[in-house]
């Protein structure tokens, strides 16, 4: 693992799999997820097959710079959304979706990366939906998974994932691990596992427990707004994938991103939710290998 500095107030913690001189992926995490949610044996996987494969933490996550001095309240912010108090709400969280995107880019940067296939998860996906925008001439394919295009009516939650979601979880190392079973709610149906639910979440605490930053990526991605034109005139190539089994974010989701970009191809997935089952990666490293081939 490295920290490289992006930008003049952020640092970004990566890891890098294969051989630099293929073509490289960046992977870019969901909403208050560590790196560590892209598994090293996925990444070692699709290395294997002649890519080189980037994963890092977001901002506000793992060992990426954490911003203490902006303090949200989850619940406050909710409600002032939920009022329609737009503008104080825009005043409570110092960053953009846009702002995420940067960063990722400045890793590339600092890698020596001009140009790099681009895919993103969930939240990840919306930031790399808004890297092509913003930069279409340094992403050669995006690839938006388990996504949305952060327009109201696509891609809603289950009442009860979106429970799951907005509960925090307890403080302490037994209870954390123990509450991530909750997430089965949203994960595939056959191949959901509540033990590597637990083992992602023990690795995640060690490494880096840090749920003052959730507050702050939730207001990045509400805030943000809609990217239903720019989609529109998105000319990088582009891969949707969705998993049909996802409550967290409805397939309608991607089905709308795929809708929106001239040219996309969409993958809904049976057997998959709101996760990337172990069972399923053959099929997902194939697509994203030939996406980028």
């Amino acid at each position: 693992m490295s920290v490289v500095v992006v930008s003049s107030e952020v640092s970004i913690a990566y890891e890098s799999f294969g051989d630099p001189v293929d073509p490289p992926i960046l992977l870019v995490m969901g909403f208050g997820a560590q790196m560590l949610a892209w598994p090293e044996d996925f990444c070692r996987a699709l290395a294997g097959r002649g890519r080189y494969v980037i994963r890092y933490d977001n901002r506000d996550c793992g060992l990426s710079t954490k911003f203490d001095d902006h303090p949200v309240d989850m619940g406050k912010f909710i409600a002032t959304v939920s009022s329609g108090d737009i503008p104080a709400a825009l005043a409570m969280v110092p960053y953009r979706l846009q702002d995420m995107a940067d960063d990722g880019l400045g890793l590339l940067t600092a890698l020596g990366i001009e140009r790099a296939h681009v895919v993103g998860t969930s939240m990840g996906g919306m930031v790399a939906q808004t890297m092509a925008l913003s930069s279409p001439e340094r992403v050669l394919t995006l690839t938006s998974m388990m996504s949305s295009t952060g327009e109201s009516e696509y891609g809603q939650s289950s009442p009860e994932a979106q429970a799951v979601l907005f509960t925090a979880k307890p403080a302490d190392r037994a209870g954390y691990v123990a509450a991530a079973e909750k997430e089965l709610v949203w994960a595939s149906r056959r191949y959901g596992d509540a033990t590597a639910l637990r083992e992602l979440a023990a690795a995640s605490y060690d490494r880096s427990y840090y749920p003052a930053g959730i507050g702050r990526q939730l207001g990045a991605m509400i805030l943000s707004g809609s990217r239903e034109n720019a989609l529109r005139d998105l000319r990088v190539p582009t891969f949707v994938i969705h998993g049909l089994d996802d409550t967290l974010i409805n397939p309608s989701g991607g089905r709308r991103t795929a809708e929106l970009v001239p040219g996309a191809e969409l993958l809904l997935i049976p057997d998959m939710g709101h996760d990337r089952p172990r069972e399923l990666w053959p099929q997902l490293i194939d697509a994203m290998v030939s996406h980028t081939g």
